[in-house]
This record gives C-alpha cells, sequence and structure tokens, in this order.
C-alpha cells in the first residue's frame, strides 16, 4: 500500500454473516472478447455476484497444470462466477446467469456439484500467479482498472501489443470490478528482459486511461507507475495534488518522489499537452 500522506495505524471493519449458499458456475468460452462481454451482460440484468474472476487460456493451461482445478484447457477463456445468499434467491440467480452466458457465446456452462469442486474451482483462481510463475522464469504483474463495458476491446488491445513486444501475457481479472491483472512473462537474464516488459506493461496502462479506465485499482502507484500518473491527469490536476501534499507534508518527508510525478518528469515523459504550439512550463527542463 503507497500510502501519500501517512500510515494507516486503525482499520475498523464490518462483519457479515455467512451466506447460507454459496455456488459457483464455471463458463467456458472460445474467444477471450465474447467471455469479456458475458461479464457486462451478467452487471446489466441486474445480478451482483459474490465473486466474478475472469482467466486467459494460458492463465488456464497453467493453473490447472499446477492445481488440477477440473478447467477446460482448450477453452480460449474461463468465468467463474459465485452466487450466494438464500437457497431460494440463489437458486433463481443460477437460472438468469445460465441463460445470460449462453446468450452471450458460452460454449459450456459447469456448476460445481459439491463445496469440494466449489473449493476446486477457486483454488486454480486464486494460485494463479504461482502457477505462471512455473512457466516462465520470470512474471510482471500489473494492475489497472477499466469500465467493464471496454472489457473486449482491452483485451484485444492487450493481444496486440503482446504481439507488438512478443512477449506473452497471461490475463487474469477481476472481471466484476474491471480490475485487470495482466502477467507479462519475460526472462530477466536476457539482455534488456525486464525493461521490455516494463515497456509493455506501460502501454497497457496507457491503454486503460484511453478507454476511461485508472492506472491502478488496488496495487498503488509508488514509483512503477509514476510515468502514467503523467497520462491519466493533466497539468492542473497534478498541480492541486502537490498542493494537498504539500499542506500536510510541507518539508516532503513522506513517502518522497512517490506517488505523484513532478511536472519535469511529465515533460521527460512526453505526456505534456502541447496546444495552439504553446508549451506548458516553458521554464521546466527537458531532455
Amino acid at each position: 500500500m503507497n500510502c501519500l500522506l501517512g500510515v494507516v495505524v486503525e482499520v475498523k471493519v464490518k462483519l457479515l454473516p455467512k451466506p447460507q449458499v454459496a455456488r459457483v458456475l464455471m463458463a467456458s468460452f472460445d474467444d477471450v472478447e465474447k467471455a469479456g462481454l458475458a461479464v457486462g451482460s451478467i452487471i446489466a440484468a441486474g445480478i451482483i455476484p459474490g465473486g466474478l474472476e475472469m482467466m486467459d487460456n494460458l492463465a488456464i493451461r497453467a493453473a490447472e497444470d499446477f492445481i488440477h482445478a477440473g478447467y477446460p484447457v482448450e477453452a480460449e477463456a474461463i468465468l467463474l462466477c459465485e452466487l450466494d445468499g438464500v437457497e431460494s434467491d440463489v437458486d433463481e440467480e443460477t437460472a438468469r446467469v445460465q441463460e445470460v452466458l449462453a446468450q452471450s457465446g458460452a460454449i459450456a456452462v459447469q456448476i460445481a456439484k459439491d463445496e469440494a469442486e466449489r473449493q476446486r474451482f477457486w483454488a486454480g483462481r486464486k494460485n494463479a500467479f504461482p502457477a505462471v510463475g512455473r512457466i516462465s522464469p520470470d512474471y510482471y504483474c500489473m494492475d489497472g482498472t477499466i469500465p467493464r463495458r471496454e472489457l473486449p476491446g482491452v483485451l484485444k488491445g492487450i493481444a496486440a501489443l503482446s504481439e507488438k513486444y512478443d512477449l506473452r501475457v497471461a490475463n487474469v481479472f477481476h472481471a466484476g470490478d474491471g480490475n485487470m491483472h495482466p502477467l507479462i512473462l519475460f526472462d530477466a537474464d536476457q539482455p534488456g528482459g525486464l525493461e521490455t516488459a516494463e515497456a509493455l506493461g506501460g502501454e497497457i496502462l496507457e491503454l486503460c486511461v484511453k478507454v476511461g479506465g485508472t492506472i491502478t485499482g488496488e496495487h498503488g502507484v509508488g514509483r512503477e507507475k509514476i510515468n502514467q500518473m503523467c497520462a491519466q491527469f493533466n497539468d492542473d490536476e497534478l498541480e492541486f495534488f502537490h498542493a494537498v501534499k504539500a499542506a500536510f507534508d510541507p518539508k516532503r518527508l513522506l513517502n518522497p518522489g512517490k506517488n505523484i510525478p513532478t511536472l519535469n518528469r511529465c515533460a521527460e515523459f512526453g505526456a505534456m499537452h502541447i496546444h495552439r504550439g504553446e508549451l506548458p512550463f516553458p521554464e521546466l527542463e527537458r531532455f
């Protein structure tokens, strides 16, 4: 967690009762974009799943080889949709979700037959990151968030960027809230390997911003994404961020150099907008 103005010393939580029933459906798709469309269709139908996760074929195969969760390795993508609550509500929502998935082009829908199978389905998703770590010397985990309706187009864009950089990308999503975790596979022992992975990751984040999303959903900014802050926010917004920080941290003691880029950095990154030939902040040094 990247704190801008201080350190969290206390957190209050609200405890909720455990649902009477939890049921997970696994839908298989022959096309990643169809799976992306299905996510929006489920939410548009007024259904709020307890969990809605998506994995593409590379992530499916890695997880299945590692966990043996019963995933269909021939599928281009799967959705895991968990419904919870009282039994009558879960029964009704299960039928509605099955209908939505069928209309969205799912080639198969499997309902966990018991609690053990439900746990196996989720074990594959929860172990997707270490599973991918078994098939590549290194991987670089990204974190961005997009409007759910943009999932199909962003998945297509990531595939194009993967081809451009000649690096495999395994896609794992908190699909219900549009939070993406593309895993970029690379070899840090190869000259320029890490730098290439970081460049690909930066372009993925900029794609998220382009479609109306953000450069982070839960991993924070720190130094890793600081250049992409220049892509997401304009000069006035960045100046306002600095003013807020200065009000609470005038001596710049709290996480200096993190979270908010300097205007010089944005100028060097090339993300500052030049309007009618007028260069903003001409006093700033450039490369």
